[in-house]
């Protein structure tokens, strides 16, 4: 690879790690090229990127981003997983295929301004995707007005119950 080739690299990788809300390293000690494009294509759904980087041009991607102290875990083998626009979703695809892989490792991650060990990088798959959170953004939203709709109608509703159960005693001391 020639002094260009590393730049358009450099640049490429620089910003994708700056707009990223998720960043996770990952060791592939002994995983073979087919089981590491399995995962890149398992991550491409999810709007996540998986790829092999030299660890000297990652280390200079991430100048100028806030992702900076990543730079420190970018020692031997290190493959870097980068979300897309809904972090959880691309954490859900990578717990699914490290689970059984003992030969992928997270090593650390970059998420919401802080850096993450490895044990949180996993955890963060248990939050719940984007669309997840608007629903429930959206079913709060809606049970207000159909509380306030129900206390409105309740006073008319009881009217006709009361106004039931009397013409039902009418007819009942008329008949009997």
């Amino acid at each position: 690879m020639n002094r260009e080739q590393k730049a358009v690299v450099v640049e490429d990788l620089h910003a994708r790690l700056a707009e990223a809300p998720l960043v996770i390293l990952t060791e592939y000690v002994g995983s073979t090229v087919l089981e590491l494009d399995s995962v890149r294509r398992a991550c491409e759904p999810s709007g996540a990127s998986f790829q092999v980087v030299k660890n000297t041009l990652a280390r200079r991607a991430l100048d100028g981003t806030d992702k900076g102290s990543l730079g420190e875990h970018f020692r031997g083998n290190v493959a870097v997983l980068i979300s897309g626009e809904d972090p959880a979703a691309a954490a859900k695809v990578y717990r699914d295929q490290v689970k059984g892989n003992k030969k992928l490792v997270p090593k650390a991650g970059f998420f919401d301004g802080d850096l993450v060990g490895a044990k949180e990088v996993v955890a963060l798959a248990d939050l719940p995707s984007r669309e997840e959170l608007l629903a429930k953004v959206l079913q709060t939203l809606l049970a207000a007005p159909r509380q306030v709709m129900g206390v409105i109608q309740a006073p008319a509703r009881d009217l006709v119950y009361l106004l039931n159960n009397y013409s039902n005693k009418l007819e009942a001391e008329q008949n009997g």
